[in-house]
């Protein structure tokens, strides 16, 4: 199996779909990449930090800031996004402070949990609109929004807090079970 199709797989598992965009960034990865000036200063990092938190909020288990997604979100968007994704990616970090000054008084980063909450919630709105428009273009990217989920859950659940805590991890599989009972509340499986 190719990593494309892990990756289908696994956004299925998760009941989300990963965009066209993510799936050729993650297969096409080089260290060449271009680089964003803006996607490298700690005050970009901070921003993630709260962004990808508030989409995975510290529960029973770790949240995405003990998982450090923000470093995994800022190393793929360097190193395997396009210059155009990486343009709608920074300028949707500005947006989000935007709403968060316009509507809050305050930058995303010192407004409260509830607020950032909140706003995200408009903004994933926003992002589900976008994507139902009638008058899309081939060449038109992604909301930034996608992206940023899309990083945060793939850098949560691939990292080593995500894959054990959040999920059931069997450091060891043994064989192949395709029925095996599910009880309400159990977490889906990691191996």
């Amino acid at each position: 199996m190719n990593r494309r199709d892990a990756l289908k797989n696994v956004a299925i598992l998760m009941g989300t779909a990963i965009s066209a965009s993510t799936l050729a960034a993650l297969e096409g990865c080089n260290t060449a990449g271009p680089k964003n000036y803006t996607l490298q200063m700690p005050e970009t990092k901070t921003l993630l930090a709260e962004i990808a938190e508030t989409i995975i909020p510290e529960t029973s288990t770790p949240g995405a800031k003990a998982a450090k997604v923000e470093e995994f979100i800022l190393t793929m968007m360097n190193d395997c996004y396009d210059e155009k994704a990486q343009n709608i990616f920074v300028a949707g970090l500005k947006d989000v402070n935007d709403k968060a000054n316009e509507k809050y008084k305050a930058s995303f980063v010192n407004i409260t949990p509830e607020q950032r909450t909140e706003l995200l919630t408009d903004i994933d709105r926003e992002r589900i609109a976008y994507n139902k428009r009638e008058n899309k273009k081939e060449d038109d990217g992604p909301h930034y929004f996608q992206l940023m989920k899309e990083l945060t859950l793939t850098g949560y659940f691939t990292s080593e807090p995500g894959a054990t805590k959040a999920l059931r991890y069997v450091k060891i599989p043994t064989k192949y079970e395709g029925c095996v009972p599910y009880k309400k509340g159990d977490k889906a499986r990691a191996s």
